[in-house]
């Protein structure tokens, strides 16, 4: 697909620190800029505040949290201990960092704290996994080195796992191209100030240098370093900053976050031994390169890993509902490119064997009212059909499809259907009821009802729902177009529809982000857009609302947000 990201430094040995030159060879990316290729990434060290040679340590990348549990959460930030250890330089002097949790913003009550040593081997990225707090509870931390404190930030706990829950909302995104705009959808969500906690359904970061990925032909902001990252400095680089962006700092401080990465944390259209986007030999060596990127994500991002270089995990809120998180770029099969059959073939997976039956057992087994799964790329089948060719060739183009018009997306589920097959055919056979996939990665808003088998739908009863949310920035239809929003949705959104009946809204046009509330009679997601990702001041509307009520595996439309 086109649009495409966890913690110890244990897991991930460091690389080799022979640096591999950027690349420079053409290939396919998705949707590439024609002008922009002569803008350059300033140094992030000139997007940092100036800091005299014997500055005090400073919090420049913000903090966060993540991961809830009813008894804790993971604490995260970044401390610069001097002005040269910048992301990435792999330089600066261990520091010890404290933290603090309270459960007053003045921090009057402190309930738990510690303190750890930032090194220059995990980048000066600091974890702290909190234990010994109260369930369903509101709580202010930070951390100190010197005399510096971090900001204040805010992060809530789980309900226990037996609790009676009313309710939870979560705020929902993906898809954040930094060239692409401003993230105008995180300051949105942090000023809600209702988060339990928010998703972000991967392509967290983008790999690609300077001008490559598509920004109707303009990078709004340049990314750093400049070329495409490929090594372990590269990876910290970008990660630091994108961590240096205002309103991503402020949701991070507004509710832990619950994180999976796709395939732009590594490479565009990653798979367990390649990517699309990836040269072997000029860009180094494939395993190399994945182990960077996985590391690089573990040490900047609030993420619990469940099994060494993975995203798999499960979080419970309740007995309202379980979180069920996948990877789907470490254990897939290459995407195939011709329509002769091997999306079929039983010997490819998109999940690996043993994330499958791991997936299938804990929606078989759990005694929630609803079964929410993290999913990185649509579930729901998608036919071309009769869709014109003026639509068809960039349709393609943002999906990954080839040109020809094959009827399907190889990149999603589409093109792992045994897969599919098997995860819906178990839902039947155990009766697994209020299944909700929440999905990211098209660029794409849409509702859809997860049919058991699309060709006699609605005639046969669907297995699931699944709420996909557009893009935070990364282009959409009309970006590829270049023509004003909502031009091609008001004739593709039709087409599509007509030609998979299960769709019950598509928005190919808009760019935003999701907000789902989930109570024991039902679990509605709430669409929104911004007027402008290229304004750091854009407004944002609300745009659309689907719910699917519980027990009926149907998504129906609404026409207020909660």
């Amino acid at each position: 697909m086109t649009s495409r990201h966890r913690s110890s430094e244990s897991t991930f040995p460091p690389p080799s620190a022979a640096r591999v030159d950027p690349r420079t060879p053409s290939r396919r990316t998705v949707v590439k800029a024609a002008a922009a290729g002569t803008v350059l990434a300033a140094p992030l060290t000139a997007a940092l505040p100036a800091r005299a040679a014997d500055a005090a340590p400073a919090f420049l990348h913000g903090v966060a949290s993540g991961d809830p549990l009813p008894d804790g959460v993971l604490l995260w930030t970044r401390v610069t201990p001097a002005p040269d250890a910048i992301p990435g330089s792999g330089i600066g002097p261990d520091t010890e960092v404290s933290w603090v949790v309270a459960t007053d913003r003045a921090f009057t009550n402190i309930v738990s704290k510690g303190s750890t040593t930032a090194t220059a081997a995990s980048d000066h990225t600091v974890k702290a996994d909190v234990r010994g707090l109260a369930p369903a509870t509101d709580y202010w931390f930070r951390f100190s080195a010197g005399p510096t404190d971090s900001p204040a930030a805010r992060t809530r706990t789980a309900p226990a796992a037996d609790a009676a829950v009313a309710g939870l909302r979560f705020g929902v995104v993906s898809c954040s191209n930094w060239e692409a705009g401003h993230f105008s959808s995180y300051r949105h969500l942090a000023a809600r100030g209702d988060l339990d906690a928010w998703l972000h359904l991967g392509d967290y970061i983008y790999e690609y240098g300077t001008g490559e990925y598509g920004t109707r032909d303009t990078v709004v902001r340049p990314h750093a370093p400049a070329h495409e990252i490929v090594t372990l400095a590269d990876y910290r680089v970008r990660h630091g900053m994108y961590k240096t962006d205002p309103d991503l700092q402020a949701l991070h401080a507004a509710a832990p976050v619950v994180a999976i990465w796709d395939d732009h944390e590594i490479a565009n259209d990653t798979w367990s031994g390649g990517a699309e986007n990836h040269t072997e030999g000029a860009e180094g060596a494939w395993a190399a390169r994945q182990t960077a990127a996985k590391r690089a994500y573990f040490e900047w991002m609030p993420v619990r890993p469940a099994i060494a270089g993975t995203t798999y995990r499960r979080l419970r809120f309740g007995k309202l509902a379980d979180l069920s998180l996948l990877d789907l770029r470490s254990f897939r099969s290459q995407q195939v490119t011709l329509g002769d059959g091997e999306v079929d073939d039983p010997e490819r997976t998109l999940t690996g064997r043993a994330q499958l039956d791991w997936l299938k057992t804990g929606l078989a087994s759990s005694d929630t009212t609803w079964r929410l799964v993290g999913n990185s790329v649509m579930i729901s089948p998608f036919a071309i059909g009769s869709i014109p060719a003026e639509l068809l060739k960039p349709l393609a183009e943002l999906l990954g499809l080839p040109k020809e018009g094959l009827a399907l997306n190889t990149d999603q589920w589409d093109g792992y259907t045994d897969d599919r097959r098997e995860l819906l055919a178990h839902l039947r056979a155990h009766a697994v009821r209020n299944t909700v996939f929440l999905t990211g990665d098209i660029h794409m808003a849409w509702a859809n009802d997860v049919p058991h088998n699309a060709a006699t739908y609605p005639l046969s009863a669907p297995a699931a729902t699944e709420f996909v949310v557009t893009s935070v920035t990364s282009d959409n239809l009309d970006d590829i177009l270049k023509v004003p929003e909502g031009t091609v949705s008001a004739v593709a959104a039709p087409v599509i529809r007509a030609a998979n009946r299960h769709v019950h809204w598509v928005d190919t046009d808009r760019h935003g982000y999701g907000v789902l509330d989930v109570t024991a009679d039902r679990t509605q997601m709430d669409y929104y857009v911004v007027s402008d990702r290229t304004d750091a001041d854009a407004t944002s509307t609300w745009a659309r609302s689907y719910r699917t009520r519980s027990g009926t595996q149907r998504v129906e439309r609404v026409y207020s947000p909660v």
